[in-house]
């Protein structure tokens, strides 16, 4: 619970903190609403519509937890029947991503990432969202359909993935893993494939550099075009939003899974393995 707590309130932060200076610069960007000042900073904490809801779904996922989990009864109730069945389920999927000392040591990020995005993504299809206004800019947005905001998590997983490597591997182990031979090669030939293995192990850097790039992307994307067609269509009919509404279910479901499975994957492949032989020796 905390470490849930923990990570959603990071987001926050941090989502606010790469809004300031951004305000003006494409009109896709999420407009601030207040400017609080930081104690003992040069710089404010800048409240934009997409921080405020995701804001909103930090509190409606700690609720939910606190609900579920406040009488924890060998017998559970709905509620905590409810989250158990959803816990269990991510559990199983992790687990069969990342294998069962990954998934036991971080399980508690992938089920806050996939909470968090989920939630945020169902927030901002709620019709009426972007009504209401504060002078003059509306004070509610889906929160990933700020670039900011999911630049954030895609940075925000590349620092924890590095962390983890380092922590599973070390930083030597690493990088021989990534420019060092392969394949069990000896003698001659070991040493004559020497410059392939680091060209290969340079593209490797590249592509561990363009991963958060990718995930911040794909996410901001589809969620963003996605509320933008809902709003065309919901300014023809609301029986035209429908349909889209459904498919935008969907998509905002799929999303959340999307990037959960894509970081469990990145860290499974760097450490895959070793890890479980280590956990075995133990």
């Amino acid at each position: 619970m905390k470490a849930l707590l923990s990570i959603c309130a990071s987001c926050v932060l941090g989502c606010g903190l790469a809004c300031a200076g951004e305000e003006a610069a494409l009109s896709s960007d999420a407009p601030i609403l207040w400017n609080i000042e930081l104690p003992c900073w040069p710089y404010t904490l800048p409240i934009s519509n997409s921080m405020l809801m995701l804001a909103l779904a930090v509190l409606i996922i700690t609720l939910f937890l606190r609900l579920a989990t406040r009488r924890m009864e060998r017998i559970p109730g709905k509620l905590q029947n409810f989250a158990e069945w959803v816990f269990e389920l991510l559990y199983n999927f992790v687990e069969g991503l990342t294998g069962r000392y990954l998934a036991r040591k971080y399980f508690w990020y992938f089920a806050t990432i996939f909470l968090l995005i989920l939630v945020s993504n169902y927030m901002g299809l709620i019709p009426g969202v972007g009504e209401l206004t504060y002078e003059g800019k509306p004070m509610f947005r889906g929160a990933n359909a700020d670039l900011n905001v999911t630049i954030f998590l895609g940075f925000g997983y590349a620092i924890l993935w590095f962390i983890w490597v380092l922590r599973e591997q070390g930083l030597a182990h690493f990088l021989s893993h990534t420019f060092g031979p392969k394949g069990g090669l000896t003698g001659f030939l070991k040493y004559a494939l020497l410059p392939i293995f680091f060209f290969v192990g340079m593209i490797e850097i590249l592509s561990i550099c363009v991963r958060p790039v990718a995930l911040a992307a794909r996410l901001f994307g589809n969620i963003f075009a996605g509320e933008a067609i809902l709003e065309k269509m919901g300014s023809i009919s609301w029986l035209a939003m429908l349909p889209f509404m459904g498919l935008e279910i969907i998509v905002g479901f799929v999303q959340a899974l999307v990037f959960l499975m894509l970081t469990a994957i990145f860290l499974k492949t760097q450490v895959g393995g070793e890890e479980e032989e280590s956990a075995g020796e133990h």
